[in-house]
């Protein structure tokens, strides 16, 4: 805005200097009109002496000033029309300049007004920035205290599990440990082992049998393509009659389900205008002691949460390892080759990584679940007399 402030400022000035020059040029046109016309009434006044004198170079004088006189008419009459246009052209100068300054004294207002606008801009930005540094420190001093809290309450729940009670874990999973590596290690060393020798051993001895199934199952596998290729046209009419069976029951069921839920709706929107009333006041009065446990649960949630993630990923990256290995295994035979599927090898490695946690259950339960000896039934301490069956006499 100012740029264009300062053109037409600039403008009115070149306007102004116009008008000035011509203003100039037409005072200079002035005097040249009052010396024409002194000129020709000199002259005149020559025509009227020669005139009354009559002599023939008089008149032809006089010619030669009626012929100056109308060449200087002419030229005025020229200089009249330099005169109108100049002063149209003036009129139109002082019209443009009018404009102009009006269009200043707009462009003027809309600067101020701009320049208001942008004070008061400016005003709001430096009261935002100080809410804002207020809205900061305020926001800085809620974090320290909800770190604060939040390490009040580490503090507090990060000993969840009682002093006896960690006690007794850590001695059960030394007890545990002892019990694995003295008789569950060993066991599982020595159970692979001789899985390995047996494997080898039914290598052995399966491997006549295996040619023999081989040179067998050739006949036997003609047998079944033609046997497939007999039953194929018959399971065909038995697949198509049906679905036609189906879409029949369905077209015949169809009605009837739409009557029951017909006739079942006016019942059930009863028995929901019944129930609701009921439901909301059970859902107050639940609310807040939702509310309670959900708040004391929290941190414990989250904490399980995190546990079960971390043991459900370190449990998918076991059992992949597991399948791998498993697969491996079984594709170094060529006996087992043939059974190396993904369903066989996922319930292997599941079963390889749940042995250990049932050893570890068994030998909990066997050390710490003492089983109290039965009482026997037919013991000689405290009963001296037994009961006698009842004999029913035959009617």
């Amino acid at each position: 805005m100012c740029y264009f402030y300062h053109a037409a400022e600039s403008g009115i000035a070149e306007r102004s200097q116009e008008l000035k020059n011509k203003d100039v040029g037409i005072a200079k046109l002035e005097k040249a009109i009052e010396e024409k016309s002194q000129n020709i009434a000199s002259l005149q006044a020559e025509i009227a002496s020669l005139q009354a004198k009559g002599s023939i170079a008089a008149e032809e004088q006089a010619g030669k000033a009626n012929a100056r006189a109308v060449e200087l008419e002419k030229q005025i009459e020229k200089l009249k029309t330099d005169i109108e246009a100049q002063s149209s052209q003036r009129t139109a100068l002082e019209a443009r300049a009018n404009d102009a300054e009006k269009k200043v004294e707009e462009l003027t207002a809309k600067l101020n007004s701009i320049q208001k606008e942008s004070d008061e801009r400016k005003r709001k930005i430096k009261k935002t920035e100080r809410a804002l540094k207020v809205a900061e420190e305020e926001l800085m001093r809620l974090q320290l205290e909800a770190s604060a809290k939040a390490k009040q309450l580490t503090e507090v729940h990060g000993a969840w599990l009682p002093p006896w009670l960690a006690a007794q874990y850590a001695h059960y999973v030394e007890v545990v440990s002892g019990h694995w590596s003295q008789h569950g290690k060993p066991t599982m060393q020595n159970f692979l082992q001789k899985a390995s020798e047996k494997s080898a051993q039914a290598k052995k001895w399966a491997e006549p049998h295996i040619e023999t199934a081989k040179t067998k199952w050739v006949p036997v596998k003609e047998k079944l393509v033609v046997l497939k290729k007999n039953a194929e046209p018959y399971i065909q009419k038995v697949s198509t009659r049906s679905v036609e069976l189906y879409k029949t029951s369905r077209d015949a069921v169809a009605p009837h389900v739409v009557k029951a839920k017909e006739f079942a709706h006016p019942y059930y929107q009863e028995a929901k205008k019944f129930s609701k009333p009921y439901i909301d006041q059970v859902a107050e009065i639940t609310k807040p002691h939702v509310e309670r446990v959900r708040t004391a649960l929290k941190p414990y949630t989250k904490r399980v949460v995190r546990a079960y993630g971390s043991f459900l990923e370190s449990a998918t990256t076991y059992h992949r390892q597991a399948q791998a290995a498993i697969l491996d295994y079984l594709h170094q035979h060529e006996i087992t080759r043939s059974l190396a599927t993904k369903e066989l090898v996922w319930f292997l490695a599941s079963a390889l990584l749940a042995l250990p946690v049932f050893f570890i259950y068994r030998l909990l339960i066997d050390t710490f679940c003492t089983k109290k000896p039965k009482r026997s039934r037919g013991g000689n301490g405290n009963h001296g007399h037994k009961r006698h069956k009842r004999r029913h006499t035959d009617k």
